[in-house]
């Protein structure tokens, strides 16, 4: 899977602490945080008919993994919205959206990594870019193919995975592992074994027990709260399918009857091999479609408003 450049993205305006740039000439100073360690949080948004989905549960995410950094100062979710919100209308973007949002410690007055070298205010980039889901290409094609990384996630003890922190090496290492075999992610187990998720998204199986399909995910001790993967949960709950979070290991995604990943920038995608095993049927299961469904149907019925029409 290989994202492709949209032309309608040539001149996108980027958003830098309030200042709305030409993408080519978009950039922070060298002294800033995420440029000298990566110390920076983020978000991925995306936006369905001027709406962002769950938009309060990202910012509360993205405040709480500031704090776990200890960040001195934090912007308002209100002050983040509106920055959000100027952006999307600068672009005249309401629809097909993805949003990456990061959140740096700031700039700092000599190079190095003491966070009391910082003495300004942190840095807030919003970038908006027209993205449709990423795994579009793949899922009309046959569905996602997944390779096991030999990296694995940390555990709480080692860098707790409730930060959503810019620090993404484990991922781009594991993303140079799927490239290698032709895959198009990696799925990352943890330091015990168990599947933890893939470099970019959460994992879910569906197998049956005593005759009932039944939707699995690892849980959040070697990966991050996913929002998309809170929201299927809901899901599963509000419309009685039965679901769970616990350990789950290799082989029991071999042999599942379905695996689909979710995350903000893909949405929801289904599985057809891991490690060279066919999943299931090899094609996209009944539970997934239905659960991609009511996914879609919740899409256009939530969300904040935050651009009408341009």
């Amino acid at each position: 899977m290989l994202q492709k450049f949209d032309p309608r993205n040539q001149d996108i305006l980027v958003n830098i602490n309030g200042s709305l740039v030409h993408r080519d000439q978009a950039g922070i100073s060298p002294f800033d945080s995420a440029v000298q360690g990566g110390d920076a949080v983020w978000e991925g948004l995306r936006v369905y008919d001027g709406r962002i989905f769950k938009l309060t549960e990202h910012l509360e995410r993205l405040v709480s993994s500031a704090k776990a950094l200890a960040f001195a100062q934090i912007p308002s979710l209100e002050d983040m919205t509106r920055e959000i919100a100027r952006t999307l209308e600068a672009n005249h973007m309401r629809d097909g959206v993805h949003i990456r949002l990061t959140l740096t410690r700031g700039v700092k007055i000599t190079s190095g990594m003491d966070p009391r070298l910082n003495t300004s205010g942190p840095t807030l980039i919003v970038l908006a870019e027209h993205k449709a889901p990423v795994y579009a290409d793949s899922l009309s094609k046959g569905g996602l193919v997944l390779a096991t990384a030999s990296v694995r996630r940390f555990p709480p003890d080692c860098l707790d995975p409730k930060i959503h922190h810019c620090n993404l090496i484990q991922s781009i290492l594991a993303k140079i592992e799927a490239n290698a075999a032709g895959a198009d992610d990696a799925l990352m187990l943890d330091r015990r074994g168990f599947v933890a998720e893939t470099n970019a998204t959460h994992v879910f199986m569906v197998s049956r027990e005593r005759g009932e399909a039944i939707v699995e995910t690892p849980t959040c001790a070697a990966c991050p709260e996913g929002i998309t993967r809170a929201t299927v949960l809901g899901i599963c709950r509000e419309h009685g399918i039965p679901c769970r979070e616990r350990d789950i290991s290799q082989m029991e995604l071999y042999r599942a009857d379905e695996v689909f990943c979710t995350g903000t920038m893909g949405e929801l995608a289904w599985v057809a091999k891991i490690d060279g095993r066919t999943i299931g049927a090899g094609k996209c299961g009944e539970m997934t479609g239905r659960l991609s469904s009511l996914f879609r149907e919740l899409t256009k019925q939530e969300g904040t408003v935050v651009v009408g029409n341009c």
